[in-house]
């Protein structure tokens, strides 16, 4: 199971110094989520840090950073209105959505699954249809299938639940931002994570 961390909203002083930690403990995706930042704070951010961890970070605003600094790839709302898909994942809240884009980007963040950490009140509705979700994610999958990512309250006690679904991964926010040591609670998470996906592949 891949691990995805999301960034914090705002200004955090152990955000940069976590994310060489993340990266070192093989990190492949750090999605970038600053939606109150202007694109020239969001720019002069971004040209601080190391150009090697460029390629992978993946902007949830500002779209056209990502080809004038060479970034890993755009997200892209729900609900953004998109005419064609121009970024690597997407977020989608319904299985419609789901099913439409499933084939139409690399990776997909699904959700809400839980409750989240940092928006009270915001979770899955009481009648969620999670059956019909997990046919969808363990039926058929070629090749051209995006990675489909659990969003939403994500902790390590909450991944078996997730990979009991059918999902690829998850994308992390308040199970790392919420810890005294984001770092550690990352490598918890991937520890978690690996055992679940091992576990999997051995089934």
């Amino acid at each position: 199971m891949q691990i995805v961390v999301i960034s914090p909203e705002s200004v955090d002083p152990r955000e940069v110094a976590s994310m060489g930690a993340f990266f070192d403990d093989g990190l492949e995706r750090y999605h970038v989520r600053k939606p109150s930042w202007s694109a020239a704070d969001l720019e002069t951010w971004l040209g601080g840090l190391p150009p090697s961890w460029r390629p992978r970070l993946v902007l949830h605003q500002h779209h056209a950073l990502v080809e004038k600094l060479g970034l890993g790839g755009r997200h892209e709302k729900d609900w953004g209105g998109y005419p064609e898909p121009a970024g690597i994942s997407r977020s989608c809240h319904d299985l419609n959505s789901l099913r439409k884009h499933l084939h139409r980007y690399q990776s997909l963040l699904f959700g809400p699954v839980f409750t989240s950490l940092t928006k009270p009140f915001y979770g899955p509705s009481p009648d969620f249809p999670w059956e019909e979700l997990k046919a969808i994610l363990t039926g058929p999958r070629d090749a051209g299938s995006a990675r489909v990512l659990a969003v939403g309250g994500i902790k390590s006690d909450g991944l078996a639940r997730c990979a009991e679904l059918g999902f690829d991964g998850a994308a992390v926010l308040g199970a790392v931002w919420n810890e005294p040591d984001p770092a550690h609670a990352h490598r918890a998470l991937r520890k978690a994570a690996a055992e679940l996906g091992a576990a999997r592949n051995a089934a």
